[in-house]
C-alpha cells in the first residue's frame, strides 16, 4: 500500500503544472534560435524597417510559423495592421530671393510639421524671439503671414553683447516651445530658429535628420507650421543681404545699446515647397494566439519587436540583437506553448505571442494595440517583452572575458510584486541566470524603461517585465550582424520567459496589481 502511494505521488509530480512545463521547454534550444535569427537578420529581409519589403517579409515568415504551429487566425488574420504617416525630411526646399538652401547642409527641421508651400512671404528677424516679460516690446509686432527669424539662447547683457546663461546653455527645449507658440499666436507662417549648435547636431545625429520619421496616421502634428533650423554663419548672410543695419547679429552676438534683442524687418522674400509627407504606408503587428482553457478570457501577452531600420547609405542594418534575438526568443516559446496545447496541456489563460512592428519608429506598433486592443486590456494579466538579449554589453566583461549569463530586469516590481516574484522565482528553480537591476528605474538617466514596447501596455497599468542585456558597439550599426550573437544565450534567457509565461498562464489566481 506504501509502495502504491508512492507511485501515486510521483505520478501527480510529473503531472503538476511545473513539470509539464519541463516537458516542452527543450523546444527552446540554440540551433533553433539560429535556424530563425539566420533567416530574420540576413541581407535578403532588407533590415526589416517598417512599411517596407524586408519587414513584411518578415511578417509573412512570423504568420507562417504561427501557422505552423497550429494557431487559429484573430478575427480572421494574423496580421493587426495600422496605417503611418511618412515624413521624408530632405523632400524641402528653401528659396530666398532666388537662391535654394539645400537640407542637412544648410538647414534642419524637426520632421513635425505637416507640408507646406507658399512663395514670397516677407521675413522679420526679432533678436532672441518672444515670450519672457523681458520682451515685451515685441508684442506688438506685425508677426501675420511672415517668416519669423529669431536666434535660439537667452542673452545677458554686457557692454553690448551677450553671455549665454549657463543654467539654460542653448535654450531649453521647453522654453523654444513657448517662443513659437508665441510666434504662432501672432499668425506667423514659418519659423527660423538661428541654432550655434547645428554644425554638432548634423556631425553627432547625421543618421536621425537623414532617415524617415513614422507616426501613426491618426497623430496630430506637433508644429502647426514649419520649423528650421540655421546655422548663425547662415543667418548672418541673410540679415546682410537683408538690408539690416550692421549686421553679424548672431556672430558678434549684438543686442541693442538698451540691451534688448535688435529686431528688424528684412528686405528678403521667402519661399517654402515641401512634399514630405507619404500617408500611404501600412505596417502589421503579427498575432500568434494560444486559447486558453477555464480562464481563456484572460490574457499574457508576449512582444518582441521585429522591424529594424533597414538600409541606409547602401548598407543594411540586419538588427540581429535588435531585435531578432527577441523576436526568436518569442518563436521558440510560442512553438513550445503550441506543442503543450497540442497534448492537451493548454494554458489555463490565453497568451498572445506578437511580435510588433514600427517600434524604431517610435514604439508605434504596440501603441497601436494599447489604443486598439484586439483583447480588452482590463481583461490582459501582463506583458513580458523581450529586446535584445543575443550580445553581452561592456558592463558584464570581466578582463575582456564576456560573462553571458546574465539579462536586465526592467519594470517587474513597479506595478505588481507578485509578478516581480514569480519571475525570481523560476529564476531560482530552472535558469539561475543572475538577475541585473541596475536599469530598474523609471528615474534611470538611458530611460530604458519608456523605450520598449512593454511602456505602452504599463501606461494603462498592466504589469511588465523588460528582458534585456544592454547595449554594445554595433547597436544601431551594420555590423549588428548574425555571427556575433551568442545563441546559448538566447535560449537560456528565453527559458526564463518561458517558465515565467507558463506561471502567469495557468496560476489559480490572476497576479495582483497592488502599486500605481
Amino acid at each position: 500500500m506504501r509502495d502504491l502511494l508512492k507511485v501515486f505521488l510521483f505520478v501527480c509530480y510529473l503531472s503538476s503544472p511545473a513539470q509539464i512545463a519541463i516537458k516542452y521547454v527543450n523546444n527552446i534550444n540554440a540551433q533553433t534560435a539560429r535556424e530563425h535569427l539566420e533567416y530574420l537578420a540576413s541581407d535578403e529581409l532588407e533590415g526589416r524597417e517598417a512599411g517596407q519589403k524586408g519587414q513584411k517579409l518578415a511578417g509573412a515568415y512570423l504568420m507562417q510559423n504561427f501557422i505552423e504551429y497550429g494557431f487559429p487566425p484573430v478575427n480572421g488574420g494574423y496580421f493587426q495592421k495600422f496605417n503611418l504617416r511618412v515624413v521624408e525630411p530632405g523632400k524641402i526646399k528653401i528659396s530666398i530671393n532666388g537662391d535654394t538652401l539645400s537640407y542637412f547642409q544648410d538647414f534642419l527641421h524637426n520632421s513635425d510639421f505637416d507640408d507646406s508651400n507658399f512663395s514670397n512671404a516677407e521675413v522679420v528677424f526679432i533678436g532672441y524671439g518672444i515670450g519672457a516679460d523681458s520682451y515685451n516690446e515685441y508684442k506688438e509686432l506685425d508677426l501675420k503671414d511672415k517668416v519669423v527669424m529669431f536666434i535660439d539662447g537667452e542673452p545677458k547683457s554686457k557692454k553690448g553683447k551677450y553671455i549665454v546663461n549657463k543654467k539654460n546653455s542653448h535654450s531649453s527645449w521647453e522654453n523654444r516651445q513657448k517662443k513659437i507658440e508665441k510666434i504662432k499666436t501672432h499668425g506667423a507662417k514659418a519659423i527660423i530658429v538661428v541654432n550655434e549648435r547645428l554644425s554638432f547636431l548634423k556631425s553627432s545625429y547625421a543618421h536621425s535628420f537623414k532617415s524617415s520619421k513614422m507616426a501613426l496616421a491618426t497623430d496630430s502634428f506637433g508644429m502647426k507650421l514649419p520649423v528650421v533650423f540655421i546655422s548663425p554663419k547662415t543667418a548672418d548672410r541673410l540679415l546682410t543681404k537683408g538690408g539690416c543695419k550692421n549686421g553679424l547679429f548672431v556672430t558678434k552676438k549684438k543686442i541693442s545699446k538698451k540691451g534688448k534683442p535688435l529686431s528688424c524687418d528684412l528686405l528678403l522674400k521667402i519661399g517654402f515647397h515641401s512634399d514630405l509627407i507619404n500617408h500611404k504606408i501600412t505596417s502589421e503587428n503579427v498575432l500568434g494566439f494560444v486559447e486558453g482553457t477555464d480562464k481563456k478570457e484572460e490574457v499574457v501577452v508576449v512582444t518582441a519587436h521585429y522591424d529594424h531600420i533597414g538600409v541606409h547609405d547602401g548598407e543594411v542594418f540586419n538588427g540581429a540583437d535588435d531585435d531578432g534575438s527577441g523576436t526568436t526568443a518569442l518563436l521558440m516559446m510560442a512553438k513550445a506553448f503550441s506543442k503543450a496545447k497540442e497534448d492537451g496541456n493548454g494554458p489555463r489563460r490565453s497568451i498572445l505571442f506578437m511580435p510588433v512592428s514600427a517600434e524604431e519608429k517610435g514604439l508605434l506598433g504596440s501603441r497601436y494595440y494599447s489604443e486598439n486592443p484586439i483583447f480588452n486590456l482590463k481583461n490582459t494579466v501582463a506583458d513580458l517583452n523581450i529586446d535584445m538579449i543575443g550580445r553581452v554589453d561592456q558592463a558584464h566583461h570581466e578582463d575582456s572575458v564576456p560573462n553571458p549569463n546574465y539579462v536586465y530586469i526592467i519594470g517587474s516590481d513597479f506595478l505588481s510584486t507578485e509578478l516581480h516574484n514569480i519571475n525570481e522565482n523560476q529564476n531560482k528553480k530552472h535558469t539561475q541566470l543572475q538577475l541585473d537591476y541596475t536599469y530598474n528605474s523609471i528615474d534611470d538617466p538611458n530611460h530604458y524603461y519608456q523605450r520598449s514596447d512593454h511602456y505602452n501596455f504599463a501606461k494603462h497599468g498592466i504589469p511588465v517585465i523588460f528582458y534585456f542585456n544592454g547595449v554594445h558597439e554595433d547597436y544601431h550599426q551594420a555590423s549588428d550582424t548574425v555571427d556575433k550573437i551568442d545563441f546559448k544565450k538566447i535560449a537560456h534567457i528565453s527559458k526564463l520567459v518561458y517558465y515565467t509565461v507558463w506561471e502567469l498562464a495557468n496560476n489559480e489566481n490572476r497576479i495582483v496589481v497592488d502599486k500605481k
